[in-house]
């Protein structure tokens, strides 16, 4: 009986059950959006603060930062010498240097490995290798302090300067251009950890555990098609050739690192034996790296830990600005839309049923009980309920999919955390920066989880309960003389 009645009176409101379907859909569609937008905001960002850490990693530990020495100007010097004829005279020459001139000793990632709740523990070191070609004529010149700070490329990722400096010409005329690019020194025995983590290898192969000290490359893949590099050819590096074994191409974003080189080459080229610039770390409970964190700052003087809730906070640009008003304006808009449907839909019901007395006091007067009449009004307001979540479920995965298929761009500016840390990683500035700050471009997607389709059932059947007791408490207050005095 209670499915007939339910049928057949739900047939008979059409437009009343469809208006207050359509209430409910959009409310419960502008959830589904804004979740999935958010959702979606969370994967840019953590492909961001992925980029600089590397797959699986949740702290970095880097020297901490001092004051610089006097007189150091922090740009490298180059030199060159013309031939002592007039004619003309091309040359090169490679600065390596550790990124920001921060080094720690190899034996800290040891010690960082050895404090409680460290799962692992990967050295890296960082450098930035700043090559200068020069032309002289028509004399000797001499030429110092080239300025590599202005904004340029060494092949995408890179990040020193693309300029022309001022040499100092005797005699003669002179002419040379400063390009940077970053490298990455890996320890190839744990890749599990470390600049190289992000990245997989999309042609040739990457280091085995033996190429600890091999001639060979890994370059990403931009930094491949920019220098017209492919696996085989001979990459040369402050005089030493070495020979690209794979390319990278990394999981999410650009690249920040243009070339990895076996740990102890890098360390060969920088001078820099036994040092680190960057100690990747992974704990063994995510839900303890506050607690990692500070046992490695108390344990290990001189180091600076960055977390990634640490690095978000140096994120900036329209990814940040889109994130927070999905997160704030967004969901408060939601809830806002989400409550009036709610409360519309009730009023409704509860009109309906005003409008249905002489219906309710005549099967009130047949012997219907009152639980009996509350319980069909409820029933017909769940079936609206879903209707309205079945219709805002899919108005919600169509804004979802349009979101998607757009793939709005949004830009991330990654500014250092002032240690050196994970924003000054790989990629992160060019020599003797005491800041680092990338800009990376991040399509936007909005997935649509079976949890956010289980919150939209579940709201359209709190919305249908709603407008069910408001109708259904009005429809118990009526007597079937309610229904007689109807009568016209």
């Amino acid at each position: 009986m209670f499915g007939i009645y339910l049928k057949r009176e739900l047939g008979r409101r059409k437009k009343a059950a469809l208006v207050i379907a359509l209430g409910l859909a959009l409310g419960i569609a502008l959830v589904i959006t804004v979740n999935s937008v958010s959702a979606g905001m969370t994967q840019a960002q953590d492909k961001v603060l992925k980029s600089l850490y590397g797959l699986g990693t949740d702290m970095t530990v880097t020297k901490a930062r001092s004051a610089p020495t006097s007189g150091s100007s922090g740009r490298p010097n180059f030199r060159f010498d013309a031939n002592s004829d007039d004619s003309d005279d091309t040359q090169s020459s490679d600065r390596v240097m550790t990124q920001g001139g921060q080094a720690l000793a190899s034996s800290v990632v040891t010690k960082v490995a050895q404090q409680k709740g460290v799962a692992s523990a990967v050295g890296a070191l960082t450098l930035n290798v700043t090559k200068v070609d020069g032309s002289f004529t028509q004399g000797k010149a001499q030429s110092s302090g080239g300025n590599t700070g202005s904004s340029g490329q060494g092949g995408p990722g890179g990040n020193g300067g693309n300029s022309t400096a001022a040499p100092q010409v005797q005699g003669g005329g002179a002419n040379f251009d400063v390009n940077s690019y970053s490298v990455a020194g890996v320890d190839v025995t744990d890749q599990t950890l470390g600049p190289l983590a992000g990245s997989k290898i999309s042609t040739g192969k990457t280091f085995t555990a033996a190429q600890t000290d091999a001639k060979v490359a890994v370059v990403s893949k931009s930094y491949a098609k920019e220098n017209s590099l492919k696996v085989g050819k001979t990459l040369k590096i402050s005089g030493t050739k070495y020979t690209v074994i794979g390319i990278a191409t990394p999981d999410s974003s650009e690249s920040t690192t243009d070339v990895y080189l076996p740990l102890k080459q890098a360390q060969t080229l920088a001078d820099a034996k036994n040092q680190v610039t960057t100690i990747y770390v992974k704990a063994t409970d995510s839900q303890q790296i506050d607690s990692v964190k500070a046992a490695i700052q108390k344990n290990i003087s001189g180091t600076t830990v960055t977390t990634s809730a640490d690095l978000a906070e140096t994120v900036s640009g329209s990814l940040s600005t889109a994130s927070d008003l999905a997160a704030g304006v967004g969901k408060w808009l939601s809830v806002a839309v989400l409550v009036a449907a709610f409360l519309v839909a009730a009023l409704l019901t509860s009109s309906a049923v005003s409008r249905r007395v002489r219906e309710f006091g005549t099967l009130k007067a047949l012997g219907w009980p009152s639980r009996r009449v509350t319980r069909q009004v409820v029933g017909e307001s769940i079936v609206n309920g879903l209707l309205g979540g079945a219709l805002g479920i899919g108005l919600g995965l169509a804004a979802a999919y349009t979101v998607t298929a757009i793939s709005p761009k949004l830009t991330a500016q990654l500014g250092s955390t002032g240690g050196g840390g994970m924003g000054g990683g790989p990629g992160g500035g060019g020599p003797g920066q005491q800041s680092a700050q990338n800009t990376m471009e991040i399509a936007l997607s909005a997935p649509v989880s079976m949890t956010t389709i289980a919150l939209a059932v579940g709201l359209a059947v709190t919305g249908g309960l709603i407008a069910g007791a408001m109708g259904g408490w009005r429809a118990s207050r009526m007597r079937p003389a309610d229904a007689l005095r109807s009568v016209s």
